[in-house]
């Protein structure tokens, strides 16, 4: 709990600098390293391996930059999605500059995701009781859980993010509060089919 109160606290600083007035078009020129792969409009690309990023919570962008930079992801063994992305979080180098940078993310379009997964959804909707309580009853995230939005996010990365916790390519690090809060509710997934199924009823909270 305290390690979860202190990552808090460390991303209040970024917060804070967001509240005052960021500058959009600094953001903007950082974002252009992050369009190779997230697209122009922080659509995400699948054959990229990048996620959506237009429509997610501002806390949640910084506290997953932060992780990479901390070494919380993306320095597993055969994690080679993260591997690639940590090195572009190394760039956005203080608070002021990752500020600017969220700051320009939340003026993206947040259209959702294509549905690609399917799956039972209805099966789905029983699993997912247990989210509901830290992403929200519509897949909103509660910040005050941790819990980011999920809602309109790409498909594809929630299934693989599901079985990266699973194996161990996220929640690796103790010092990762969150991942090992999240860690025990993916398990709770049994299979494959499992994910598929409470993904596809997250495709329905749109």
């Amino acid at each position: 709990m305290m390690r979860i109160a202190a990552l808090m606290l460390a991303g209040a600083a970024v917060l804070g600098a967001l509240n005052a007035a960021a500058d959009v078009q600094a953001g903007k020129a950082t974002y252009a390293v992050c369009a190779t792969c997230h697209g122009q409009q922080g659509e995400g690309n699948v054959a990229l391996n990048a996620p959506r990023l237009a429509g997610q919570e501002d806390w949640y962008l910084s506290r997953q930059l932060t992780a990479y930079r901390a070494g919380r992801r993306g320095t597993a063994q055969g994690d080679i999605y993260g591997m690639q992305m940590r090195p572009m979080a190394m760039t956005v180098v203080g608070a002021e500059a990752e500020a600017n940078l969220i700051e320009y993310i939340g003026k993206l379009p947040a259209l959702p995701a294509p549905v690609t997964i399917e799956g039972d959804a209805a099966a789905g909707q029983q699993k997912y009781a247990i989210c509901v309580a830290c992403h929200g009853a519509r897949g909103e995230g509660v910040q005050a859980l941790g819990g980011p939005r999920l809602a309109g996010q790409d498909d594809w990365y929630l299934v693989r993010q599901l079985q990266n916790y699973k194996n161990g390519l996220r929640a690796y690090s103790k010092s990762d509060a969150f991942g090992q809060q999240m860690k025990p509710m993916a398990m709770t997934l049994n299979d494959d089919k499992a994910i598929n199924d409470v993904v596809a009823y997250i495709n329905t909270l749109r």
